[in-house]
């Protein structure tokens, strides 16, 4: 053993440091169309959307809406975010979370399908990007005992979206009433694997090597919209669980006598639950307005890290022979209702010109129980109020040009994890670690029609 403490330490501490290096370029995140909606006027409406978006931000609100979309129409945009959250442990006094701010650009586009007849204006596709400026995305893997928010990393990552809207109005030979619109698409991000292998070169010295890929990971988003009445209209989405892993396998070979287990460093450090949400929207008249529901499935959530030894699977019965190694606790969420409401108010300044006002509010309640034994990961209730500005110009004036502005305060309702006694002494969250604070958010954009 004494030759592996040496020089086996050495390379396992360099593959591992090789891994971390590469992590860092490359870490997994979350969604922040999740967090904060998508695009500027979405996200200054209490990300309602599924029955009000418009232009490309109907990628994600709802497919479906790209079609009401007849121009080619190009929007491009900046977005930012400052999360300021803390804890109070027991009575000392409460301590900054250190996590970066969130900068990044937008890029949307619409394009309908230049098709005649009865087809003309029925199929548009659409694209939206989201890119934070100093990386591709980001989370991290901790020790569950570790204090730590989920909620900042959710929102560090690129966001791809696209998406197609197929018009199923009726045609009746001279003009289309209003009707069905479905849509369908799909949201991505990216995700590591790879392999470390420590071993024994042909020099007869112990050596590492690291191989890791980024993969992407895909989510459907399938929609639907129906005009009900004049000026009236009812949407539903269904978004599908995203989740972005490491799955990095340290593999020690060739190192005689000593036998050393296949290690993982893993986890999710990506999730956006499967969700459904149904919203009502007034699209017509100088007041517009969204009220939606969404529900989120958040009891399938596995928790941030995954086993670091894996039990062996018996070929025979294909089930996992227990073999003692240590399993993360599960985190215990569940499922949540969320509530949004957005209005939006029209003024015309002058023929082709509209200043547009717009607020919302929304409700995410927690998934996450309070964290009374070992785990220290903290996800809290919030209010979201939002505001926006806007100023569409179109014919006579040009052909459209949109420049739109929006703000958020996330505002964390707090909460105090009171420690079981049993497990206090062992715990950096003991005796008790109350949480608390809010994000800023916002962004501009500017579109423009061909």
């Amino acid at each position: 053993m004494a030759g592996w403490g040496s020089a086996g330490r050495v390379a396992l501490g360099g593959a591992l440091g090789a891994l971390v290096a590469v992590g860092a370029a490359s870490e997994a995140a979350a969604s922040p169309e999740d967090v904060f909606g998508f695009g500027a006027r979405s996200g200054a409406m209490g990300a309602t959307g599924a029955a009000s978006a418009e232009g490309y931000e109907a990628v994600y609100a709802n497919p479906a809406l790209l079609t009401y979309s007849h121009d080619v129409k190009l929007h491009l945009g900046l977005m930012g975010a400052d999360f300021e959250l803390s804890t109070k442990v027991g009575t000392r006094p409460p301590t900054a979370a250190p996590y970066d701010r969130l900068a990044g650009s937008l890029i949307g586009a619409t394009l309908p399908i230049p098709l005649g007849g009865v087809m003309k204006d029925r199929l548009t596709l659409g694209f939206a990007f989201f890119t934070p400026f100093n990386l591709i995305v980001r989370g991290h893997i901790l020790y569950p005992e570790k204090a730590q928010f989920l909620l900042p990393d959710r929102t560090q990552s690129v966001a791809v979206q696209a998406g197609l809207g197929i018009d199923l109005s009726w045609w009746d030979g001279r003009r289309r009433s209003e009707g069905l619109h479905v849509g369908g698409g799909f949201a991505a991000l990216a995700a590591l694997a790879g392999d470390v292998l420590v071993a024994v070169d042909g020099t007869g010295k112990i050596g590492s090597s690291v191989s890791d890929t980024l993969v992407a990971a895909y989510a459907p988003v399938v929609g639907a919209s129906m005009d009900v009445a004049k000026g009236y209209r009812v949407g539903a989405v269904f978004r599908g669980q995203l989740v972005g892993r490491f799955d990095v396998q340290i593999l020690v070979k060739d190192l005689g006598a000593i036998t050393v287990p296949p290690l993982q460093i893993s986890g999710v450090a990506q999730y956006d639950p499967w969700q459904i949400q149904v919203e009502l929207a007034r699209t017509a008249g100088p007041l517009r307005g969204a009220l939606s529901l969404t529900y989120k499935h958040w009891s399938a959530y596995p928790g941030p890290p995954e086993a670091t030894v894996r039990c062996p699977v018996d070929p025979e019965t294909g089930k996992v022979d227990p073999c003692g190694a240590l399993v993360p606790p599960a985190p215990h969420y569940h499922d949540t209702v969320v509530p949004r409401l957005g209005l939006e108010y029209a003024i015309a300044a002058k023929p082709g010109v509209e200043m547009l006002a717009r607020a919302g509010y929304a409700f995410e309640p927690t998934p996450a129980p309070k964290q009374h034994r070992e785990p220290n990961l903290f996800e809290e209730s919030r209010s979201m109020i939002t505001f926006g500005y806007g100023v569409a110009i179109r014919p006579p004036i040009l052909a459209g040009l949109d420049v739109d502005a929006f703000c958020q305060v996330h505002v964390l309702h707090g909460r105090d994890h009171v420690k079981d006694a049993s497990v206090a002494g062992d715990n950096p969250g003991s005796p008790m670690t109350s949480t608390s604070g809010f994000v800023l958010a916002g962004g501009t954009q500017v579109g423009v029609a061909f």
